[in-house]
């Protein structure tokens, strides 16, 4: 299911970043703001820098605007094992978690980023489903 909506945000011109926070905020319903969704912008382009991946960093702005209420001090355990779990999953199945790691595997010359939206899709969606079984 997310790797549609994320194919859709993708090849409407947002990053990696915004897109799979656009697909956590459409598929669960998270209410997120224009301007929170703006403020992924830099996390793009792994950082914009080419390190850590910024479809994973959207994947972690769904975890916490999911499974954080109030802020991340007030959940710290919670939010270390659910990171945790991302972080892992996401290295796992993209064999990596920079874009350095992750653009000559996933990358293409005219699809750009969007093999790695859809492969981050899938992991985000994996480890939401393992949290709702185990809640």
């Amino acid at each position: 299911m997310l790797e549609k909506i994320a194919e859709k945000y993708y090849t409407q011109g947002y990053n990696c970043a915004e897109t799979l926070l656009l697909t956590g905020n459409e598929a669960y319903q998270l209410n997120l703001t224009p301007d929170t969704i703006r403020t992924f912008a830099a996390f793009g382009g792994g950082l914009q820098c080419g390190d850590v991946c910024g479809a994973l960093c959207g994947c972690l702005g769904v975890i916490s605007a999911k499974y954080i209420p109030t802020k991340a001090h007030d959940y710290k355990d919670q939010l270390k094992a659910y990171a945790n779990k991302m972080v892992n999953t996401f290295q796992t199945e993209l064999n990596g978690r920079t874009c350095d790691e992750i653009k000559p595997q996933f990358h293409h010359p005219e699809t750009k980023c969007l093999p790695t939206v859809k492969a981050a899709a899938r992991a985000l969606e994996k480890v939401i489903q393992e949290i709702e079984q185990n809640a």
